[in-house]
């Protein structure tokens, strides 16, 4: 097997945390490198696209988040084999990425522009979104998003999910995918309830 080193932010969540799930469901040891905020600055400069995370395989790089996302499902088999199901999965990665970035555009906003922003994002793209995956999901069965089967596409809009569930999003209801996409939150529980997923938070100190 080869040595594997994630270097992501130090906090749970964000692009790089379904590369740590699908590590812990695969059972495969790596060395898990997490940077302080206030380290980024310094380290930005050492990474090839300026961005997290970094994936490192017996001392090679890769970066960008689904690219890794797939290597790592490949290791593990949470990526499909088939070529259509491997189409649905970069499919759902990928429009996560999308709405992801037109969130992460209003982080540095001053506080009235990030309001009128967000809220315009929970009236538009967030709904769009929701909705979407929510009928990608039902396409499928309802369970998974690609083969009937657990996915990194699944890992992905747990994340997703999660994120938008917590509260830590500024003028977005915690309760808009309840209220929009139930069934993506039916996928949420199915997910956290995985037993290496609930295992690996229970590791970390992080209960629910």
């Amino acid at each position: 097997m080869a040595k594997l080193k994630l270097t992501y932010f130090d906090f749970h969540g964000g692009r790089g945390e379904p590369a740590r799930l699908a590590l812990a469901i695969g059972g495969i040891e790596f060395a898990d490198e997490r940077i302080p905020l206030t380290d980024w600055p310094r380290r930005k400069a050492d990474t090839p696209f300026g961005a997290l995370p970094v994936l490192e395989v017996d001392g090679r790089i890769v970066t960008q988040s689904n690219g890794i996302n797939r290597y790592l499902g490949k290791l593990t088999d949470l990526y499909p084999t088939d070529a259509w199901h491997a189409a649905l999965c970069d499919e759902a990665m990928d429009a996560v990425e999308d709405i992801t970035l037109k969130v992460v555009a209003t982080f540095d906003l001053p506080e009235a522009q990030k309001k009128a922003a967000r809220q315009a994002l929970v009236e538009g793209p967030l709904r769009l979104y929701l909705t979407r995956l929510q009928e990608r999901l039902e396409a499928q069965g309802s369970l998974y998003f690609a083969g009937n089967r657990l996915s990194v596409a699944d890992l992905k809009v747990f994340v997703w999910i999660g994120h938008l569930k917590s509260g830590k999003l500024d003028h977005i209801p915690t309760d808009l995918p309840d209220r929009i996409a139930p069934k993506l939150v039916e996928h949420y529980e199915r997910v956290k309830a995985i037993p290496q997923i609930r295992a690996y938070y229970a590791k970390h100190g992080i209960s629910g």
